[in-house]
């Protein structure tokens, strides 16, 4: 699966997905899965790069105290809306606000992405950001997509 990085707006982030193939019905299922639960995870804050203190603490993380004082006290780290999954032919998209979410939130994308690839429906491109010049975005869906929801 080739990763590229278009121009990202992380307030107006389209997120394009390029298959081998037209997906079938249960294939877009699957992916819909996966973005909803990367969106869901995101939206209860799971991106937070400023408490991370499972990952600082290294391999070894038996009986690690963790410091609720410092996980209370870091900001938010909250996405804030989600389009449904659009298909046209062997292409799917889908709009997110990842609102204050940190950037590990599309490392975790592309890495489940790449692995979803290698198991289920094989993604020939993943994009992130930018507009597909054979898929234009509806001037009704650009910046304030949330208010059309």
């Amino acid at each position: 699966m080739h990763v590229e990085f278009r121009e990202c707006d992380l307030f107006d982030l389209w997120i394009w997905l390029e298959f081998v193939t037209i997906p079938s019905p249960i294939e877009q299922q699957y992916v819909e899965e996966v973005l909803n639960s990367w969106f869901l995870l995101g939206k209860l804050g799971g991106f937070n790069a400023e408490n991370l203190q499972v990952q600082e603490t290294g391999l070894d993380i038996s009986y690690t105290q963790y410091d609720e004082e410092l996980a209370d006290s870091s900001l938010m780290a909250l996405m804030h809306n989600m389009s449904e999954v659009e298909y046209e032919g062997n292409w799917a998209r889908c709009w997110f606000d990842l609102g204050t979410s940190d950037a590990i939130a599309l490392d975790v994308l592309i890495n489940a992405l790449k692995q979803f690839s290698k198991d289920y429906v094989t993604i020939e491109r993943l994009i992130v950001g930018g507009e597909n010049p054979d898929w234009r975005i509806p001037a009704s869906k650009r910046s304030n997509f949330a208010e059309d929801n």
